[in-house]
């Protein structure tokens, strides 16, 4: 896969029909950790139009911005340890829905999920990896009861286990769960406000 390839599947992850959302978070708060060297700006280049900006928000807890292309969303993101492994969860922020201009019987239609990345490294470079969605379904077409899920039309899966269900689950299947992962360089030391 190219490099190309492989960042916008991180970016593109997080908002198309592919991507792979959780009703439940995959962490618990004993499972949290705070690791101060993700917070910053990340990119995959320096003149890249995509920046990841991740702030500390809480004591266990960020917030990250994406900016593509002067468009921006807001997530409240967890770092979690499970076994030797580091993943992110990724939650968007309410407060997103808010600038679209449809309605609030439309807009009620929107149910958020949570969204997880394999982190193999953080210092120099950020390299993660977003749950593969293709594995996911031929996975699930071979054993439908592998994880609790739901289907959505023909290609959407929302994973409905509970949290220590998909923690098992996600333990289980580390190795091939997750897609190749990106690489992002830090492109300054603080988020920024776009």
């Amino acid at each position: 896969m190219k490099r190309t390839t492989l960042w916008l599947s991180v970016g593109a992850s997080l908002v198309l029909a592919g991507c792979v959302p959780s009703l439940n978070p995959l962490y618990t708060e004993k499972d949290l950790v705070f690791e101060a060297a993700l917070v910053g700006t990340w990119a995959e280049q320096d003149d890249s139009q995509e920046t990841w900006g991740f702030e500390k928000s809480g004591e266990k807890q960020y917030k990250l911005v994406i900016n593509e292309n002067g468009k921006t969303g807001e997530f409240e993101v967890h770092l979690l340890k499970l076994g030797n492994t580091l993943y992110l969860d990724f939650f968007p922020e309410s407060d997103g829905l808010k600038d679209s201009k449809r309605n609030d019987f439309y807009l009620s239609h929107f149910v958020p999920g949570h969204m997880f990345a394999k982190v193999t490294q953080v210092e120099p470079a950020l390299r993660m990896a977003m749950l593969n969605p293709d594995w996911l379904k031929k996975l699930l077409e071979k054993n439908p009861k592998a994880i609790d899920h739901q289907g959505i039309g023909d290609e959407r899966i929302v994973l409905t286990a509970s949290t220590a269900e998909l923690q098992k689950f996600i333990v289980a299947n580390t190795g091939e769960a997750f897609g190749d992962p990106a690489t992002l360089k830090r492109v300054q030391t603080k988020p920024r406000k776009d």
